[in-house]
């Protein structure tokens, strides 16, 4: 069954290119992203670690953690983040993960159970390893996404998107379409106008159901 969101993300102890991890420990009280791919040393990952690494402040600023996952060794990672920091300009200071054994990807449901790799395998054989997951601090999936091989990721989404999720944590907001930080949020039904107003200050009612607020500062 796959991953639900608000379900707890499982924990596990991996090697990385940075040592060994065991991964609710490591996420700690931060936010945290896990990013995945088919295998190192292939075209389209290596811009999408190298857009990753060119977000790092952006990540610091935001307190959350990011982390790669792989089929491939930890030798092969660290020779391959060479490619990727020629490549971005900047520095992948992030952990990569080391699944081999296919361990994390089977857990997270990146691929079938019963899927195994070849003595040598291609970038098909973990073809459906192109996941992204964001997770809270409470270490539930907050949002997952997934894509085809030939199609790149866009982190400026991913950051848009954790943005969001932040901006709406544990309080009665949402976001609406294309959002952006800066733009009014929607406020939720769970609220009527006058507890909405109490909270959040002059309400801009396009319908009655969909009410906007200023995003908290």
């Amino acid at each position: 069954m796959a991953l639900r969101i608000n379900a707890t993300v499982p924990d596990f102890k991996a090697d990385t290119d940075q040592g060994e991890i065991s991964f609710h420990d490591w996420i700690g009280d931060s936010w945290a992203i896990l990013f995945s791919h088919p295998k190192d040393f292939t075209p389209v990952c290596t811009t999408e670690f190298g857009a990753v690494a060119q977000l790092a402040d952006e990540w610091a600023k935001r307190g959350t953690k990011v982390i790669g996952i792989s089929v491939d060794g930890v030798e092969d990672h660290k020779k391959w983040k060479g490619d990727i920091e020629s490549f971005a300009g900047a520095n992948a200071g992030f952990p990569i993960i080391a699944d081999q054994n296919l361990e994390v990807a089977k857990l997270f449901d990146m691929l079938p159970e019963e899927a195994v790799l070849p003595d040598q395998p291609t970038p098909a054989d973990s073809a459906t390893v192109r996941s992204v997951f964001i997770i809270g601090p409470d270490k539930k999936l907050k949002l997952s996404m997934t894509y085809p091989m030939t199609i790149g990721r866009n982190f400026a989404e991913v950051l848009r998107a954790l943005d969001a999720l932040q901006a709406t944590y544990e309080v009665p907001l949402a976001a609406p379409a294309n959002w952006v930080p800066g733009e009014d949020v929607i406020v939720a039904l769970s609220l009527n106008d006058e507890q909405a107003e109490e909270k959040y200050g002059k309400l801009d009612k396009k319908l009655p159901y969909l009410r906007f607020a200023k995003a908290p500062s």
